[in-house]
């Protein structure tokens, strides 16, 4: 019975970490063609992920020739997460 509910909130934990890396991406993407800053979505993405790349720039100066890099900071940490976790929960297993 343990191994199931640590099983399911293993899965829901990657899955939001899955999620966000995606967020993350699209986000970056979508910062090189300049989009309306009105609009809904990127109004929401903006929402998302400002609080990572806040808490990154905090620690890192992360603008590197014009370029700001906190994205992939956040990227790769959340890989790390990810990959950490999902040994830890198959270890428990």
């Amino acid at each position: 019975m343990i191994e199931a509910l640590i099983s399911s909130v293993a899965v829901v934990i990657l899955g939001i970490i899955s999620l966000y890396k995606w967020v993350i991406i699209i986000a970056a993407l979508l910062s090189w063609v300049r989009p309306d800053p009105y609009n809904p979505i990127v109004q929401m993405l903006e929402r998302l992920t400002q609080p990572a790349y806040t808490l990154v720039r905090r620690f890192i100066p992360t603008v590197v020739g014009g370029m700001d890099l906190a994205p992939i900071i956040v990227i790769f940490t959340l890989i790390f997460l990810e990959t950490f976790l999902g040994k830890l929960f198959s270890a428990m297993m």
